[in-house]
């Protein structure tokens, strides 16, 4: 299993499923991260922590805490 967390940058991958229960994983499906949606990964903090993703056009930051419940191919 690979997580978005573990994508390098300037790589696009798809998400395949998300991991988490309740108030997360809502949250993530809010900010447009669902099954099948392809994501780009633009930067990441210099310690890290947040990722700067690209999803459905815009720009998004993401914890990697979150990251590491998007399972990715």
């Amino acid at each position: 299993m690979k997580t978005l967390k573990e994508v390098q940058v300037g790589q696009t991958t798809q998400v395949v499923k998300l991991h988490g229960t309740g108030a997360i994983k809502r949250r993530i499906m809010d900010m447009g991260i669902t099954k099948g949606v392809e994501v780009y990964v633009r930067k990441v903090a210099p310690l890290g922590d947040p990722i700067e993703i690209t999803v459905r056009g815009y720009e998004l930051s993401i914890r990697k805490e979150d990251a590491a419940s998007i399972e990715v191919e």
